[in-house]
């Protein structure tokens, strides 16, 4: 599959109408910051393992760490940050802590992705 070359305008015109009403409707630049920062969660595929063994339902860290045979350490400082970033929450049962999905936006996250990826091109 070779690479496509990128269209751009042969001439410079720039159309202020548009462009205006676009800025106009843009979001902040410290919500698409703190958007950017979500999807860089999502970069790891490791959390992304993690989130979808958790669409499954809760499970503890040693759980986790089995599943992924990775240390229940490695799982910990994963967990961390996707606390963190409120993709999942937590739940104390005496010495052992079972991690869920945050809510159902994780879950539409993952979905769309996946559809996405899955899409043929």
């Amino acid at each position: 599959m070779g690479q496509e070359e990128i269209q751009c305008c042969e001439e410079n015109l720039v159309h202020t109408g548009a462009v205006r009403r676009v800025r106009e409707l843009l979001p902040p630049d410290e919500r698409l910051y703190d958007l950017a920062e979500l999807f860089k969660i999502f970069g790891d595929s490791t959390r992304v393992k993690i989130l979808y063994a958790l669409l499954e339902g809760e499970l503890c860290v040693c759980d986790i760490a089995s599943l992924m045979e990775v240390t229940q350490s490695a799982v910990s400082h994963q967990l961390r940050v996707l606390k963190n970033s409120k993709l999942v929450k937590f739940r104390r049962e005496g010495k052992t802590v079972y991690y869920s999905l945050a809510d159902s936006h994780v879950i539409q996250i993952l979905d769309q992705g996946m559809e996405h990826v899955l899409e043929p091109v």
